[in-house]
């Protein structure tokens, strides 16, 4: 049985061809950070944090720090500092209410994000908040599901640059060199699986260097 998916998510994904694709995905998370993805948060200076109170209704705040203002506390566990906001707490509310949280991790610079799952705690341990200057409050998250999004559609934040692959007006854009990795070799549908085979075939996770370089038009 599928943890991420329920029958509209299958239903969209057979209308689309995608089946094979999202169950190898799901099979690829995880919920134990691996090196590059514990170095990816540590250094993140920002990140997205979306919570949902007592009656389901979610919101999104945007989280911000020093590089490092995050930290990887455990195989599968981060912790985050609360800082003095608009005085509202929705997030440590929602958290106090309901555990379910998502994190989101973007780099604007090199297209990349990581999404982290989990459930989260608020703590306000004093020995724990010593060590976070400034905050009122430190959350606590255990992840379920920890997981690579394709960051193609991100765009730079220095200048106005979008991002080289939003459709043309032709509807047009460059094939994502993402889906060459030959983790996922046998799980695209047949016409994105001939692309690759165009493109020179499959490549392994050491050669992929994201979703910056222009690339042929599909």
């Amino acid at each position: 049985m599928s943890v991420f998916f329920g029958p509209d998510h299958r239903r969209f994904q057979e209308e689309h061809g995608t089946r094979r694709l999202a169950d190898r995905l799901e099979e690829m998370a995880h919920s134990a950070f691996e090196p590059r993805e514990r170095d990816f948060i540590q250094a993140a200076s920002m990140f997205f944090l979306s919570t949902v109170d007592e009656h389901g209704r979610p919101t999104v705040s945007y989280k911000g720090g020093p590089p490092g203002f995050v930290r990887v506390t455990g195989p599968g566990e981060l912790v985050f500092p609360s800082y003095d906001g608009n005085g509202m707490f929705l997030s440590l509310g929602n958290i106090a209410a309901s555990a379910e949280v998502g994190l989101l991790f973007i780099d604007f610079e090199r297209p990349h994000r990581l999404r982290v799952q989990g459930r989260a705690e608020v703590l306000d341990d004093p020995d724990l908040l010593r060590d976070h200057p400034g905050a009122d409050r430190l959350v606590r998250v255990t992840a379920t599901q920890i997981f690579v999004n394709c960051g193609r559609y991100i765009h730079k934040s220095a200048g106005s640059a979008l991002s080289p692959h939003v459709p043309d007006a032709d509807g047009r854009q460059p094939f994502p060199a993402w889906k060459r990795l030959d983790l996922f070799e046998g799980a695209l549908p047949d016409t994105d699986a001939q692309r690759v085979d165009e493109l020179g075939g499959t490549m392994p996770l050491e050669e992929y260097r994201g979703e910056d370089e222009p690339r042929p038009l599909r």
